[in-house]
C-alpha cells in the first residue's frame, strides 16, 4: 500500500441515502488520515422559522423535515409542546400515537431492508438492478412498505407528512370497523416481516464493531417507541441515564467545516442512536415474537444479555423490529375502543418542553420555549443523523485502515467499503441539516 503514495478519494454523491452526502478519504503512506462524510445539503432553517408561530404548528411544520419519517417529528414535536404545557393525554389516544409510530417504522424499516441496504449484500447497484434477480424479495419489501403507509394513511390522513395529527391527539379517531382492513393486511405483513429475517440473516456480514456509546430511549415495560428515558450503553459496558429534560446537558452539538449538519458528543464521546442502539437498550422488552426472530436471526437473546455492535448486522435488527412493530400494531388494533374524544385539550402555558422519541433511524429531541400567550419564542431539533456523524467517521476511519492493512484495494473498492459502511447506519442526511450561525460584515 505504501507505495502509491497519498491518495484522496472524494464520492460527490452518496447513492442510496436519504438526502444529499458526500464522501472525502483521504490515506497517506497506509495511514487514514481523515474520514470525512460532507453533509452539503442546504440548511434548512426550521429551527428559526418555527419561531414567533403559534405553539400549534410545529407537528404539522416539523412533519415537512423528512419524507420518510414525519411521524417522528410530529410526535417529538407532541411530546415537548405538551410537556411545556404540563398535559398528560388520554391513554387511547397514546395508543394511537404509538399505532402511528408502527406505521412508520414498518415502511421506513422496509424501505431500508429492501430498497437501500439489501443491494449491498447482493452486489447490485440498486433496487432496480436487485428486482432483476430477487423480484418476489423486492415485491415482499414493497408489500411490507404498503402495510405501514396503509396504518400512516388511515390514522394520519395520508402516508407522506400526515396532516391528521394535532397537539392532545388526532383531529378525527377511526372507528374500530376502519382497522378490521388494516389488520388483515398486517397479517400478511407479519408473515413477510418473518421471511425477511429469514432472508436476511442467509447474507455473509463483514466483520466489525462500533466503539462508541450506544444511546437510546427506555421505558419499564416495553420496547421504547413513542417515550422513554434517555439511556446509554458505554463503550466499556458501563450504562446510565438522564431525564429527557438534561438532553442537552449530556448531548453537545459543534459546528465542523465539512458539514452543514452538527456533530454531537455525548458526555465528550462518540455516540450512536438507532438500531443497535435500541436492541442494546430495550431488546430484552421486546415481544416474544420478535424475541425468537432475533434468536432465529442468529443475533442472540437480549435477555441473556446479547448486544450486537456490528453495523453490517444493523440490517438484522432491524428485520426484528419490523416483526416487532406488525405484532405491536396487530395487538394495538385487537384492543382499540375509540376513545370519547378525539384529543386531550392543551391550553398555552410560559414554559420550555422537551420530547424525546425513536425515529427508525435513532432518538430525535425536540425542546421548545413558548410564552404566555403559546407563541414559540426558541426551537430546537437534534436529530439522529446529525448524532451519528462522528460515530460514522469514526467506522470509516476503522474500515479503511483495516481493509488497507489486510491487502492493497483500489479506489473502487475502498469507495464501496465506505459507501456501505455510510448506508449501514441509514442515514437521514435532509434531517439532519440545521440552520448554522452567520455572520455578515458589510462594508
Amino acid at each position: 500500500m505504501t507505495h502509491r503514495g497519498s491518495r484522496l478519494l472524494h464520492v460527490g454523491s452518496l447513492s442510496r441515502v436519504e438526502g444529499e452526502g458526500a464522501l472525502r478519504l483521504h490515506v497517506h503512506d497506509g495511514t487514514v488520515t481523515e474520514a470525512q462524510l460532507n453533509i452539503y445539503e442546504p440548511p434548512r432553517f426550521f429551527e428559526a422559522f418555527l419561531r414567533g408561530r403559534s405553539y400549534t404548528e410545529p407537528p404539522d411544520i416539523t412533519a415537512r423535515v423528512c419524507g420518510i419519517c414525519p411521524v417522528a417529528y410530529q410526535m417529538s414535536a407532541c411530546a415537548a409542546i405538551e410537556n411545556a404545557c404540563g398535559v398528560t393525554v388520554d391513554p387511547v389516544i397514546r395508543e394511537l400515537r404509538r399505532l402511528l409510530y408502527c406505521g412508520e417504522w414498518i415502511e421506513s424499516q422496509a424501505l431500508h431492508i429492501y430498497l437501500l441496504h439489501a443491494p449491498d449484500f447482493l452486489g447490485r447497484a440498486s433496487a432496480i438492478e436487485l428486482a432483476r434477480t430477487h423480484r418476489a424479495e423486492v415485491e415482499r419489501g414493497l408489500r411490507l412498505k404498503k402495510a405501514g403507509n396503509s396504518l400512516m394513511e388511515l390514522l394520519g390522513g395520508r402516508a407522506v407528512h400526515p396532516v391528521n395529527v394535532r397537539l392532545g391527539g388526532f383531529h378525527r379517531v377511526p372507528a374500530r370497523d376502519e382497522l378490521r382492513p388494516i389488520a388483515e393486511e398486517l397479517k400478511q405483513a407479519l408473515d413477510d416481516a418473518w421471511d425477511t429475517v429469514r432472508w436476511v440473516a442467509g447474507f455473509e456480514f463483514p466483520d466489525a464493531r462500533v466503539e462508541a456509546d450506544l444511546l437510546a430511549l427506555a421505558e419499564p415495560d416495553t420496547y421504547a417507541i413513542e417515550s422513554g428515558t434517555p439511556t446509554v450503553l458505554r463503550a466499556d459496558g458501563t450504562t446510565g441515564s438522564f431525564p429527557v429534560r438534561d438532553f442537552t446537558e449530556h448531548v453537545a452539538e459543534t459546528h465542523v467545516p465539512h458539514s452543514t449538519a452538527l456533530h454531537s458528543r455525548l458526555d465528550g464521546r462518540l455516540h450512536l442512536t438507532g438500531s443497535l442502539a435500541r436492541f442494546a437498550i430495550s431488546g430484552p422488552r421486546l415481544s416474544p415474537v420478535a424475541l425468537q426472530a432475533a434468536v432465529e436471526a442468529g443475533l442472540g437473546d437480549p435477555r441473556a444479555g446479547a448486544v450486537c455492535r456490528n453495523p453490517f448486522r444493523s440490517i438484522l435488527v432491524r428485520t426484528v423490529e419490523t416483526v416487532y412493530a406488525v405484532g405491536e400494531a396487530l395487538r394495538i388494533i385487537e384492543a382499540y375502543e375509540p376513545p370519547p374524544r378525539p384529543y386531550t385539550e392543551v391550553p398555552p402555558v410560559a414554559g420550555v418542553g422537551h420530547g424525546a422519541t425513536e425515529a427508525p433511524r435513532g432518538l430525535l429531541y425536540h425542546r421548545y420555549e413558548l410564552d404566555a400567550d403559546g407563541i414559540v419564542t426558541s426551537a430546537l431539533l437534534v436529530p439522529p443523523t446529525a448524532q451519528n456523524q462522528g460515530a460514522i467517521e469514526d467506522d470509516l476511519r476503522r474500515l479503511t485502515q483495516r481493509a488497507i492493512g489486510e491487502g492493497d484495494p483500489d479506489d473502487g473498492e475502498l469507495t464501496a467499503l465506505c459507501e456501505r459502511a455510510i448506508r449501514n447506519h441509514d442515514p437521514c442526511i435532509s434531517c439532519s441539516t440545521h440552520f448554522l450561525d452567520l455572520t455578515v460584515v458589510r462594508t
